[in-house]
């Protein structure tokens, strides 16, 4: 199986790493900087869940260039999806699926709007890792999920063959016949977390610590809940309450990766969350005051 990860930053390269590992034959689509920085590091897996090296990956900056891709792991920030679709529709035409990892839903349709729906499946990832210095990735947590499934069955094929490829991978694979709804169920879960952890600038465990401003988080899972119903799809009082659940079981300075980009002064995926919240919302006529709330506290940051 040919994949090609858009994009080698610490999400793409732990799982085209481990992908590479269980056997695939992986390409990274990168830019020139990362291109040169991979040439002279190779790529690096410092893992929980044990290390691998790659120590020539097959890196190329030219999308007409890559041949026979079958699949396409696209893992960018929500503000470079606009991007990447020129190249995503070149690899399209040669006959490869995408396999899209952002947080949020508003990517979805974007990307079914300029690929076609029967080119998008869906996807999303449960990790936490970081690129070094040196372009290598750290993988810091003892979890590193892949969920996945069609959202066209003419993908079931294509879906099957990865499947059985990240079996045999040292990851958590979960494939899935609802994967609109755990997109839907993650979303709501990263705009509560991402949300009240970088309008506070504090991590989760004092968030918890005072029950008032946690209580906006779980103000903004019901929101979401709200919103998801709104679309048809099933988000019941029990994923709700998983997601609360999860909230207090993060370690005490476990924090989003929108707060972390908030202390580095990078760009925020603001607009892709909770602003493409806010947009559905609008579309259905619905309110969603602490949404609202901490979209306007966050935006003063949002293109640091």
């Amino acid at each position: 199986m040919h994949i090609v990860v858009l994009g080698a930053g610490a999400l793409g390269g732990y799982f085209g790493a481990r992908w590479e590992e269980a056997g695939a034959d992986v390409t990274y689509l990168v830019r020139e900087k990362r291109a040169k920085q991979l040439h002279k590091q190779g790529l690096n897996i410092n893992s929980t869940q044990g290390n691998y090296s790659v120590s020539d990956p097959r890196v190329v900056t030219d999308v007409h260039t890559i041949e026979s891709p079958d699949l396409v792991f696209v893992s960018v920030k929500g503000y470079h999806l606009t991007g990447t679709l020129e190249d995503l529709k070149v690899l399209i035409n040669k006959g490869a699926f995408v396999l899209p990892v952002l947080n949020g839903i508003e990517h979805i349709s974007v990307l079914q709007d300029y690929l076609g729906e029967e080119s998008v499946i869906g996807g999303l990832s449960f990790i936490v890792a970081t690129l070094n210095d040196d372009g290598h990735v750290e993988h810091s947590s003892e979890f590193h999920k892949l969920v996945f499934g069609p959202l066209n069955p003419k993908q079931s094929d294509i879906c099957q063959q990865l499947r059985e490829l990240s079996s045999k991978a040292k990851i958590e694979m979960i494939y899935s016949d609802s994967i609109l709804q755990e997109l839907w169920k993650k979303y709501l879960f990263i705009n509560a977390f991402s949300g009240i952890t970088t309008a506070t600038d504090l991590p989760i465990g004092p968030v918890r610590d005072n029950k008032d401003t946690l209580k906006v988080a779980e103000l903004i899972l019901n929101e979401m809940q709200q919103l998801a119903n709104s679309y048809n799809i099933e988000i019941t009082d029990e994923d709700v309450a998983g997601a609360k659940s999860n909230l207090q079981n993060f370690g005490y300075d476990a924090t989003s990766s929108m707060h972390q980009d908030r202390r580095k002064g990078q760009t925020l995926e603001l607009d892709h969350l909770h602003g493409g919240a806010l947009r559905l919302a609008e579309a259905k006529g619905l309110q969603m005051p602490f949404t609202e709330a901490v979209h306007g506290i966050i935006k003063p940051f949002e293109g640091a």
